[in-house]
């Protein structure tokens, strides 16, 4: 005698009930998700007015002829190509931390137009908003490497360490500037207009800048300005950035660089995220 079985028959799905649900991502995946497409976002808008992009391509290359051609033969001894060899990795530590002044402003300026008024009402993390801003200062900080280092050896700079060492100065100055563009992520949201938020950031860059190992020998300083010099976040960055694209020890710079960044992440992003869920 043969036993049949049949299987029993599927169970029918109510009309409008999908087959499985979708795999919910984590919500960091999420959060990151959000903030590449707020970066892209900040893309197509400076691909639109290509304008906000002269603090990273003729600001760098103007102060470059400035200090070159005008001050070059007296600071660097007579020699413009000694000071130029000098100069270019000091300007681009400080070209990168004064780049970072115009996200503070766009930041203010965006919560003053209402922008982030509907960046709530959508169902995106806290954080997308500042973080995909952040993110897509990357595009930035490269086209001002690119342009300041190949308008560099156009005229007669040239790395001696090899293109190893030129591509980890550029990925270490990018890395740094991305750590310290959070200061201005914080003054454009504590600001009241944006023109503010670039004035209170000069006020921090440029005394950093200057009062660090960019333009000048630290010998040549008086004492209590080597002190600062020697503590100062920039003159780490530029030693660092020096000693990899013309040669020389880098472990300490490079370690105290570090070291900064961390820093700069641990104070400044809360500080840049309360101020913005109070803002906001």
């Amino acid at each position: 005698m043969t036993v049949t079985t049949t299987a029993p028959a599927p169970r029918r799905r109510p009309p409008g009930m999908p087959a499985s649900r979708p795999a919910v991502p984590p919500a960091r995946l999420r959060a990151l998700r959000h903030a590449l497409v707020i970066a892209r976002r900040n893309l197509v808008k400076t691909l639109r007015t290509p304008e906000q992009l002269i603090d990273v391509t003729l600001q760098p290359v103007i102060f470059l002829l400035l200090f070159v051609y005008i001050f070059g033969g007296a600071i660097g001894g007579g020699s413009q190509h000694d000071y130029l060899e000098f100069l270019l990795p000091g300007l681009l530590g400080q070209s990168v931390a004064m780049g970072s002044i115009a996200l503070g402003q766009n930041l203010n300026a965006d919560i003053e137009k209402g922008v982030f008024d509907r960046f709530r009402s959508l169902p995106i993390s806290r954080s997308a908003p500042l973080v995909g801003a952040v993110l897509a200062d990357v595009v930035r900080y490269l086209l001002l490497c690119v342009i300041l280092v190949g308008f560099g050896y156009l005229i007669g700079f040239r790395v001696a360490a090899g293109p190893l060492s030129l591509a980890a100065a550029l990925a270490l100055s990018v890395a740094f500037a991305l750590c310290f563009c959070w200061i201005s992520v914080w003054i454009g949201m504590k600001a009241r207009t944006s023109g503010s938020v670039q004035g209170i950031m000069f006020l921090l860059v440029l005394p950093l800048s200057f009062g660090s190992n960019t333009f000048v020998d630290v010998a040549t300083m008086p004492g209590w300005l080597q002190a600062f010099v020697r503590v100062n976040p920039i003159s780490h960055l530029v030693g660092a950035v020096r000693a990899l694209m013309l040669g020389g020890p880098v472990a300490s710079n490079l370690a105290w660089t570090a070291g900064w960044m961390v820093a700069l992440l641990a104070v400044f992003v809360p500080l840049a995220l309360r101020a913005y869920g109070r803002r906001t």
